[in-house]
């Protein structure tokens, strides 16, 4: 789910296990040269979800690396089916609650509307959420800080 620390766990994960750590969005974003919020507006989600996939498909072919997927990227199947089959795949769970608190704080996220936060994750949420526990792993990060979910990937990726 957008705005749970993938990008920032990513990162610290990646330095752990001293691989590169690449993150999609800011790939499109570099590629496109605008912000994945100005790319919905100017081309609408249809045009990023085609570039995400495009450049997803492309990166998950990668060896020895972390990858941070976009929010969305998961809901599409031809990406979720590479990641399950190539790739081991972690959903960092965090609260409804907890992400509103994000989001608020946080102009960055095309999809949500400022006015309807609260609806609009929710629906988002209950949208993804199933596809979301095809992961193989889940970790709940409500009690957790960044060194304790970057410890426990270890752990699951070790084992």
């Amino acid at each position: 789910m957008m705005g749970v620390g993938k990008t920032t766990i990513g990162k610290l994960l990646a330095k752990r296990l001293k691989v590169k750590f690449i993150d999609v969005d800011k790939i499109i974003e570099r590629n496109e040269k605008k912000s994945i919020k100005r790319i919905f507006e100017d081309n609408g989600e249809k045009y990023f979800r085609k570039l995400e996939e495009k450049i997803t498909l492309k990166i998950i072919k990668r060896k020895k690396s972390v990858i941070a997927l976009g929010g969305g990227a998961f809901m599409n199947n031809d990406i979720r089916e590479k990641v399950l089959n190539s790739c081991i795949s972690v959903w960092l769970k965090v609260s409804l609650n907890k992400l509103i608190k994000r989001y608020k704080t946080n102009n960055r996220r095309p999809l949500l509307n400022k006015k309807r936060l609260d609806i609009d994750v929710r629906k988002i949420y209950q949208l993804r959420k199933k596809i979301y526990s095809l992961a193989n792993f889940k970790i709940s990060c409500d009690n957790m800080n960044k060194t304790q979910i970057v410890e426990k990937i270890l752990v699951l990726y070790e084992n």
